[in-house]
Formats: structure tokens, sequence, C-alpha cells
């Protein structure tokens, strides 16, 4: 096979492995119900006049299925955390004991489930498009090559497939978080 039609073969399914990974990362910020330092993933501190991800300036972690904690390195970021924690507006409200910040998860309500369950479908549905959007690229790039047409035929077979593969790759993704939405 020509070196041109392996590159952009190649390129094609970086493409979509940073897709799916880039999915993957999303459906982290989607609580399910239990505690996850995952869910604090997009908030920002003022960490001395910067913007600081939260763990980067603190340890994250787990008390059990419905606390999360969140321990500053340095006690004197613990207001800054805690109106940071609001300010992202993801539900919480935060409490601190002197040393840490702890943020009591609320089991999910059944309307609250389903509008994750939607949240999650969209995100999903925002990969698909951009999967195609790459195969349409690699498609409109081996048209640029100098092909036969078999081999060009093949070769849209090839990448059908491969688009194909990773499209059901998401829907197995997004039927975990489902699942793992909807448990009680």
């Amino acid at each position: 096979m020509n070196e041109e039609v392996q590159l952009i073969l190649d390129e094609l399914k970086e493409n979509l492995d940073k897709a799916i990974e880039h999915l993957e990362h999303q459906f982290t910020g989607i609580r399910a119900g239990k505690a996850n330092p995952g869910m604090l993933s997009s908030v920002k501190v003022d960490y001395y006049g910067t913007l600081t991800p939260l763990s980067q300036v603190a340890n994250v972690g787990t008390m059990d299925s419905q606390t999360i904690t969140v321990q500053p390195w340095d006690k004197k970021m613990i207001p800054v955390i805690e109106k940071a924690i609001l300010t992202a507006n993801l539900g919480f409200n935060p409490t601190n004991n002197g040393e840490s910040v702890i943020i009591n998860v609320p089991p999910l309500t059944e309307e609250r489930r389903i509008q994750l369950t939607k949240q999650a479908k969209a995100e999903a549905e925002s990969t698909k498009v951009g999967i195609r959007n790459d195969r349409r690229e690699a498609l409109h790039d081996l048209k640029k090559l100098d092909l036969s047409e078999d081999m060009h035929n093949n070769l849209e077979i090839d990448v059908q497939e491969l688009i194909d593969k990773y499209i059901d790759k998401v829907n197995q993704l997004l039927e975990k978080k489902e699942k793992e939405i909807m448990t009680v």
C-alpha cells in the first residue's frame, strides 16, 4: 500500500482515538450518583491571581460513595476553594472543617437522572458528528491521491469499516454511562 495512503489512514485512526478519549473525559464530568473526584475536574481556583485547576492546589478524593474531600496543600486556600466550587455551579454545597473542604453528593432525583442521560446522549452525538467529519476529511484526502478506481473503492470500504467500529464504541460507552446514571 502506498505510503501516503497509510499516512492518511494512520491520521484518521489517531483522530478517532482522540474522539473516544474526549468522550470518556466528558463522561467523567457527568455524575452518576456516586461521589467521584472527576466531578470537580472543571473547577478552577484563583491561586494567587492565576486560575489553576483544583487538582493542582489540593488533593481531591472520596471518603465514601457520597462524600468528596478536597484537602488543600495551603490551608489559606480553603475559602477560595469553597468559593470556586460554588462558582462552578455544579450543584454542590461545600463545607469545611478547618482542615479540608467536604462535599456531600446528594442522591440524584429521577428528573435529574433523565437530564444527565440527555446530556450524555448529546455528548455521544457530538462525538459521532466529529467521527463522521474525520471520515469525510480522510475520504477527501484519499480522492486527491492518484489511485485506481478499485483501490479507491476498497479504501472507502476500509475507512467505513473503521468508522463503524468507532461509532459502535461510542454507542457502547453511551449505553454503559446511561446504565450507570439510571442505576439507583
